[in-house]
């Protein structure tokens, strides 16, 4: 496997409370998919769990080179969880299209958070 990229990211987990708090199903919608949100609203403090994944995301599309928008979009990337507690990157839609088309072989992440802010880490795996 070859390295395309990697990608980091820093939230503060106040700014995605407040989105949550200020536009609610919209923005939960828009950004994550209903597994993520099932996973976050059943957690202790769901704000900082949301804080990470936001992050994930967008550090996976800085690993990818593109950013959020044409080749992927939020919903294109779900943060998932596996029984070793380990974060899982699941694509889909337009996203896993343009994974495939660049060969991608594995998506790793890792996530931290803290009181007042939330990080990822993400590195893109190519074959050959």
């Amino acid at each position: 496997m070859n390295l395309l990229g990697i990608g980091i990211d820093v939230v503060e987990v106040e700014r995605i409370s407040s989105s949550m708090d200020e536009f609610g199903e919209k923005f939960a919608n828009r950004i994550f998919t209903e597994a993520e949100q099932e996973y976050c609203k059943s957690q202790k403090r769901p704000a900082i769990h949301y804080a990470a994944r936001f992050a994930a995301k967008e550090a996976i599309a800085k690993a990818f080179g593109t950013g959020i928008g044409k080749e992927i979009s939020w919903l294109d990337m779900e943060i998932l969880r596996q029984p070793s507690g380990e974060p899982k990157v699941l694509m889909s839609g337009d996203g896993k299209k343009y994974a495939d088309k660049l060969k991608v072989a594995d998506i790793k992440i890792s996530l931290t958070h803290a009181e007042h802010y939330a990080a990822a880490n993400a590195v893109v795996l190519v074959e050959g």
